[in-house]
């Protein structure tokens, strides 16, 4: 992953969040020392490889809409991000630092 720590990751990340992957980057915040954070880099690195699993378009078209889906179901922004299959597992397994070596593709669906 390449780590990228500019304005733009700043506007990308409009204040909500630490760190975003886009995969092959991962936008973080100035402020904030990712290595500090190792449960936020492990987060972002099961999403790098939810996004090469799906060939990363369809992975952001499925966040897209499974959000708007849970958002039209818990009409509430955060309701709704925690509930997506994606950062369920992501979540889920963010403290873990071997998670990946043992993860299966598509893990994920098991969250839906």
């Amino acid at each position: 992953m390449i780590i990228v720590r500019n304005k733009m990751a700043g506007y990308l990340l409009a204040g909500h969040y630490h760190a975003m992957c886009i995969w092959p980057f991962l936008f973080v915040r100035k402020e904030v020392d990712i290595d500090a954070h190792s449960s936020t880099l492990n987060h972002e690195r099961i999403h790098a490889r939810q996004q090469l699993e799906m060939l990363w378009i369809l992975f952001f078209v499925w966040y897209g809409i499974e959000f708007l889906l849970r958002l039209l179901r818990y009409r509430n922004r955060h309701q709704a991000y925690h509930a997506l299959s994606f950062e369920k597992e992501a979540y889920a397994h963010d403290e873990n630092r071997d998670y990946l070596k043992t993860r299966r593709p598509f893990a994920w669906i098991s969250y839906l």
